[in-house]
């Protein structure tokens, strides 16, 4: 992870698969269940998207041991299959209230059978924020490798 100023962060990751795979596993839901999440024994049981310019969006994410959900909700700002994806970010709070609103941007940068994902979320409220961001972000990319573009995966 790189910090752009102290409410912005920026991450890269490189996975063995096109653009246009990659870009669905970030926008259709039954794949989006399958990887977003931070952590290995959590779940994703929601994952609503409409994938257009002015579409919503919500994810969940719960940590079955604590019970807890982490949900997240949007709207799609921009919308360019395969290249680049820019939605608004807002975490759910108690009572269906909803918090601070933030900005991500996800290109795809495809470079043969490999593409590179650049995420930068911007507008967070803190530096803290950032921080707690960039590692939940991290998390997600990672699982987003194992779960759906690992080798093993890619062979079934």
């Amino acid at each position: 992870m790189s910090t752009i100023d102290s409410t912005t962060l920026r991450l890269e990751r490189t996975y063995d698969a096109r653009a246009e795979d990659v870009f669905d596993a970030w926008t259709n839901p039954e794949v989006l269940r399958r990887w977003w999440v931070v952590d290995p024994a959590w779940r994703t049981p929601v994952a609503d998207v409409d994938l257009r310019v002015g579409g919503a969006y919500r994810l969940s994410m719960q940590d079955p041991d604590a019970g807890t959900f982490h949900t997240v909700r949007g709207e799609y700002l921009e919308v360019r299959r395969p290249e680049r994806l820019v939605y608004s970010w807002c975490w759910e709070e108690a009572e269906g209230k909803t918090g601070h609103v933030s900005t991500v941007t996800v290109e795809f940068l495809e470079d043969g059978e490999r593409t590179t994902v650049v995420l930068e979320h911007s507008g967070l409220e803190s530096p803290e924020s950032r921080d707690r961001h960039g590692t939940g972000w991290a998390a997600c990319l990672e699982m987003l490798e194992t779960r759906i573009f690992a080798p093993a995966q890619q062979a079934s």
